[in-house]
């Protein structure tokens, strides 16, 4: 008789604790604000509160749908705060916490390792 083969999930994949590696905290904060998108936006709510239309016009072309998503995981991550100001129409205005004005040092070094490293080698015609 024929065994059937047992069908592989994703827990099967992924590791079941964290002992399997060491915690660091860079990479734990990496995961958390790493994604591209999401440090433009604190980048952009670094400068002052922003509504939703005013973010995407500045954030480098990030599509509604991204930036929708986007704006939800760091309101959950309480990095933002989502503020729903009673106008007619309503409006909503995003600002940073305290947990994400805590960003502010790292956004200002990556700043200086840009200029420092990444802007003087780009092609002429993005700098």
């Amino acid at each position: 008789m024929k065994s059937q083969r047992r069908i592989r999930t994703i827990a099967d994949y992924s590791p079941t604790s964290t002992k399997d590696y060491e915690l660091c905290g860079a990479v734990e904060s990496a995961q958390k604000i790493g994604n591209k998108w999401r440090l433009i936006v604190i980048r952009y709510l670094l400068e002052r509160p922003m509504r939703f239309n005013e973010l995407l016009k500045v954030a480098c072309g990030i599509d509604p749908k991204t930036l929708s998503r986007v704006l939800k995981y760091l309101a959950s991550e309480e990095i933002i705060r989502r503020d729903v100001l009673a106008t007619q129409p309503f409006t909503v205005r995003y600002s940073l916490t305290d947990k994400g004005k805590q960003i502010s040092p790292i956004m200002q070094s990556l700043k200086a390792w840009g200029e420092a490293w990444v802007l003087p080698y780009l092609p002429k015609g993005r700098n």
